[in-house]
């Protein structure tokens, strides 16, 4: 028996099961398994930011429940690789850190009560269905007195001694306050987005800054605290590998290897990290990565915006995205908000999001992307492995082996007219099978 659920822009998670036709083949043109198995995931997952759950309060506590349940019950979209940010991101309320008393290097003020009132109530509910989540954060920007200039969009830390040692404590600081809270933090990410000088919270690092910050400070820091936190090398958006970047005569060679090749050849600082986080134009660098270093584990940490329409084009593009990633290393792929309200945020941009709540009637509207995530989400497990395939759906479709035993196939019609679609398990007659499907649609096969 072969599950096949499918949605189309109209029709959403319809159960096509009857429709399968079970061919007892061991080819198939369209895709087949080639015998290959690849990297093991840790799952989907999305970001928790004050923006998703100031407007989860104005629903009712039904449809609020409800909300959690579809995005964190295993029996739904099973989100159990989680993000959250350390101090303020780009959708939190208000901008914030937790130390802003001006040199306190002992990190004697230090303080997460603001988090009490949103993120860490946020991440509490989800772990009443995911009681074992795995969490992953990152600073957008540290305290802003350590930083030139001194404000959280902009600028970078500056690497003096004395707040270098500060800063690894501020971290180990938050790991701490978090695990007091009863939540794990599993991995340690040094900075969002490294090449970003943003409007929002940011700060720029550069490749030596980074790897001396990671081999001489918060390595040290995280092993003198005892910490089982991981150190990643992320999250990095970028670089835009062999793009010549400024103009005139001040153009510049934006080089892979003199970013990332510079801290992992490092092998004090290399000791440290344990994987590498990649998003945005990060997604032109993990094929790489993935070749020369397959000994290093790799996420894609970030799913991109959008816009806020929230169109099905954009859900497609996302679909393609995870396809990507996935095909290259990553063992997790984590979207970006997972709820908004339909206003414009603190800096002007509104995004993409799962769930829309709307600000003046409350309704709750579930958006392309979200379909898209549960394609996968919902039916590749944590635990599962990729799979290697033949055929001229590879680049819309994508397999996986679940732990148990179960063969997870997800797949576009990118087209704009039916396609009929065969899938085959050369070890495995009896589950080849084939279809059609829908112009534009996205299909989930469980064999």
């Amino acid at each position: 028996m072969t599950t096949w659920i499918a949605t189309t822009q109209n029709d959403k998670l319809v159960d096509r099961s009857a429709d399968v036709r079970h061919t007892n083949a061991t080819a198939a043109s369209d895709l087949a398994l080639d015998g290959n198995e690849y990297q093991t995931l840790r799952g989907f997952g999305g970001c928790f930011n004050e923006l998703g759950w100031l407007p989860l309060q104005t629903v009712t506590s039904e449809e609020r429940d409800q909300i959690i349940k579809e995005l964190f019950s295993p029996d739904e979209m099973n989100f159990t690789f989680n993000r959250a940010p350390v101090g303020a991101n780009d959708f939190a309320d208000h901008w914030y850190s937790y130390d802003e008393v001006e040199g306190d290097y002992e990190m004697e003020h230090f303080s997460v009560e603001r988090d009490e009132q949103t993120l860490i109530p946020y991440i509490h509910r989800a772990q009443e269905w995911q009681p074992n989540m795995q969490l992953f954060s990152s600073p957008w920007s540290p305290p802003t007195w350590m930083k030139r200039p001194k404000a959280y969009n902009y600028g970078r830390l500056v690497q003096t001694p004395e707040n270098l040692t500060a800063y690894a404590k501020y971290l180990v600081k938050y790991v701490q306050a978090y695990a007091e809270h009863g939540i794990d933090v599993t991995q340690l990410h040094v900075q969002n987005e490294v090449f970003a000088d943003q409007k929002f919270p940011s700060a720029l690092w550069d490749s030596d800054a980074l790897k001396t910050f990671i081999r001489d400070y918060l390595g040290p820091a995280f092993e003198e605290a005892g910490l089982s936190t991981d150190i990643w090398l992320g999250t990095l958006n970028g670089p835009e590998d062999m793009a010549w970047t400024g103009g005139g005569y001040g153009m510049t060679l934006n080089n892979y290897n003199r970013f990332v090749d510079n801290i992992l050849f490092d092998e004090d600082a290399r000791r440290f990290i344990k994987g590498i986080a990649y998003q945005w134009a990060g997604q032109n660098c993990i094929a790489r990565t993935h070749e020369s270093w397959p000994e290093i584990e790799l996420i894609q940490s970030e799913s991109e915006c959008g816009d806020g329409q929230n169109t099905w084009e954009y859900a497609e593009y996302v679909f393609h995205l995870i396809n990507h990633y996935l095909r290259n290393g990553a063992t997790a792929y984590t979207y970006w908000n997972m709820i908004l309200d339909d206003q414009d945020s603190t800096w002007g941009w509104w995004q993409n999001s799962l769930f829309t709540i709307t600000a003046d009637t409350h309704e709750v509207r579930r958006n392309p992307e979200y379909y898209v995530m549960r394609h996968f989400s919902k039916y590749v497990k944590p635990g599962a492995t990729v799979l290697g395939t033949t055929g001229h759906f590879n680049s819309m479709a994508i397999a996986f082996r679940n732990p148990d035993g179960t063969i997870a196939v997800v797949a576009q019609n990118a087209l704009d007219y039916e396609m009929p679609f065969t899938f085959a398990d050369p070890a495995d007659a009896s589950r080849g099978f084939e279809v059609t499907l829908a112009p534009r649609s996205f299909n989930t096969f469980v064999l």
